[in-house]
């Protein structure tokens, strides 16, 4: 079983692609702030993560370059609700697999993590 992890400050989105992926026979944890993220990685070592950009305290690019000292190849896709030019590219440049944007689209969401997990693809 593949594990996932949700990092959103908003419950709502947490929930929402816990319950889908769930469905899809994936273990999901959720996260509200990269702090509590970083510890569920250590922890329990997901195979992909979902990381949003915008976030009280410690945000997606800063979460991100810590995950990066904990674990160099777990796949992370970016999520974000404005297309930021400067934050994606920092983001690539840190070994993001993808990205995609707010409002998510299930279909779409589903067709990214599953070529981020089975193909490894790049940004």
């Amino acid at each position: 079983m593949k594990k996932m992890l949700v990092v959103d400050d908003e419950i709502d989105v947490c929930d929402f692609v816990k319950n889908f992926f769930e469905e899809r026979a994936f273990q999901v944890y959720t996260a509200l702030d990269g702090s509590e993220a970083l510890r569920i990685i250590r922890k329990d070592k997901p195979d992909i993560i979902l990381l949003d950009i915008r976030m009280k305290g410690i945000d997606g690019i800063e979460t991100l370059k810590r995950i990066r000292e904990v674990d160099k190849d777990v796949k992370v896709i970016m999520v974000t609700a404005i297309e930021e030019q400067d934050k994606i590219d920092a983001a690539k440049k840190l070994n993001a697999c993808d990205y995609i944007t707010k409002p998510l689209v299930l279909e779409n969401l589903e067709s990214v993590v599953m070529s981020c997990v089975g193909e490894g693809k790049n940004v």
